[in-house]
């Protein structure tokens, strides 16, 4: 029998407070529980449909860059997504820490402020104020899409098409991969070594160029 550790019990726990808090909130609201120990299927809890996700589905943009900061991982509140549909959401994602302090997965709610945005475009329109600009955070259930879709806003900020790329513009791609915690998912490698058109052999060569770039930064 396996032994059951503090982190299951953790989510045995929460189960029911994820059902809870997206009933309470109405169907507007979708609150996941995530597991970081399944990097390739981090929600083991759903309730509501805002993402259209599921369990076994994939972490997002943001889950990722809570993964790669690891214990160093920060409470992340009340930012502006937008989910696949187009709808707007506001969110939170909260890491979950053993006794240790080690982070081991994240409790997350995304609620759907669409309608509420469109009621205070009218009123900002006739008082006049700023208006907050969501994050593009791609939710899918396979993460292969949003290791796709960070591969695309990192080639979209450095400029230029894959078919002009030299060494240090696959450098850069990979260093902001790298950044933003791409590499801490195990499927990651292959994907990214094919869409840039180098060996996976390769890759791992630009990885350990980049992260020694980092550690003699530290």
């Amino acid at each position: 029998m396996s032994k059951v550790t503090e982190a299951d019990r953790c989510f045995t726990m929460l189960a029911p407070v994820v059902t809870g808090l997206a009933a309470t909130f109405g169907r507007n609201c979708e609150v996941v529980l995530h597991d970081f120990r399944k990097p390739e299927g981090t929600i083991v809890a759903i309730a509501g449909d805002v993402t259209g996700r599921h369990v076994g589905g994939s972490v997002s943009q943001i889950g990722m860059s809570i993964i790669a900061a690891g214990d160093d991982a920060e409470d992340q509140y009340i930012y502006v997504t937008r989910a696949p549909s187009g709808r707007i959401l506001k969110s939170t994602t909260i890491p979950l820490r053993d006794s240790d302090d080690h982070v081991f997965g994240a409790l997350c709610v995304n609620y759907d402020i669409t309608d509420l945005r469109m009621v205070s475009t009218m009123i900002e329109d006739m008082v006049g104020s700023m208006r907050e600009t969501p994050r593009q955070v791609a939710f899918h259930d396979d993460v292969a899409d949003v290791i796709a879709r960070t591969i695309e806003e990192e080639e979209l900020a450095l400029g230029r098409s894959i078919d002009r790329y030299n060494r240090n513009d696959r450098l850069d791609i990979i260093r902001a991969l790298e950044r933003r915690g791409t590499f801490s998912l195990q499927r990651s490698v292959p994907q990214v070594a094919e869409h840039l058109g180098v060996s996976r052999a390769t890759l791992y060569a630009y990885l350990r160029d980049v992260r020694g770039d980092s550690d003699e930064k530290t």
